[in-house]
């Protein structure tokens, strides 16, 4: 079972003990106990894993696998005693690399706050964006069934074993996963070759993705952070994109504003952060 949030306290009674001749160590045990809830909380030990969309991919300059120092994880650290461990989320991940590349070893025993976004490389979503952005129509709506059947069909299954595998891992830990933005805005037009229906059948499909994440989260007891409502009207084609453009090296993935979104999506979702 995951460990759930609690709020770190610490109450101390000062009980004056009676000594011989009616002294008492009253000042003593106060002493004692103003200095023991002067110490600081312990910290929340916090891990995070996923893909591009955790590693902050999209705001440069990266260090290993993509890693940005606007990913959200970075930007938790230090809120109400989040210290983050280890940041090992890795561009171009999906539930299998996540394994096999070694993203697990991060979590422990100790750990108690994990994050997660995942799934989104293991459908080839990019490819149906490809085809609504640069195709003929009927290639867009092809790629957009063909991805949605892998959606349904196999990612469920994905999900579940690395939610288990996560979970075994860090069997102490509260884990938090995130799902994806809409990428489009159709409400501002059409945006290459995609129309507004292309976009809004692509939106559908983001849709699709998350509330199959959010059905694996709620089977595993995990915690789901739902980003699309805060990413409306900030799709790639509005006026305030919070997404990159397919002429920026990181293409679809969230911008400075972007990240910051995600940040502020987790953060709200912990609420004032308790383990136990």
């Amino acid at each position: 079972m995951m460990r759930r949030l609690r709020t770190w306290t610490s109450a101390l009674a000062l009980v004056p003990l009676l000594v011989a001749g009616g002294a008492t160590t009253a000042a003593t045990t106060a002493t004692t106990a103003s200095a023991a809830s002067a110490a600081p909380p312990p910290h929340v030990v916090y891990d995070a894993l996923g893909d591009s969309y955790a590693s902050g991919y999209g705001v440069p300059p990266y260090g290993p696998c993509g890693r940005s120092q606007s990913a959200y994880a970075v930007q938790l650290d230090g809120r109400q005693r989040i210290a983050l461990d280890d940041f090992v989320a890795c561009a171009g991940a999906t539930t299998t690399t996540l394994v096999s590349g070694g993203q697990l070893g991060a979590l422990d025993a100790d750990t108690d706050l994990v994050t997660l976004t995942i799934g989104g490389n293991d459908i080839g979503w990019s490819q149906a964006v490809v085809a609504c952005l640069g195709g003929t129509d009927a290639q867009c709506a092809g790629t957009v069934a063909l991805i949605r059947g892998r959606i349904t069909s196999a990612l469920p299954g994905l999900l579940d074993a690395v939610y288990g595998r996560v979970a075994a891992a860090a069997p102490n830990a509260h884990v938090v996963v995130t799902g994806y933005p809409r990428l489009f805005s159709p409400e501002y037009g059409g945006y290459l070759a995609a129309s507004p229906a292309e976009q809004a059948a692509l939106n559908d499909g983001a849709d699709l993705l998350n509330a199959t994440i959010a059905a694996a989260v709620a089977r595993h007891g995990l915690q789901f952070v739902d980003v699309t409502k805060r990413f409306l009207g900030h799709g790639v084609n509005a006026p305030e994109p919070w997404l990159l453009g397919p002429s920026d090296p990181g293409a679809f993935h969230p911008n400075a504003a972007g990240y910051e979104t995600y940040t502020a999506a987790v953060n709200s979702a912990l609420g004032p952060v308790k383990l136990g």
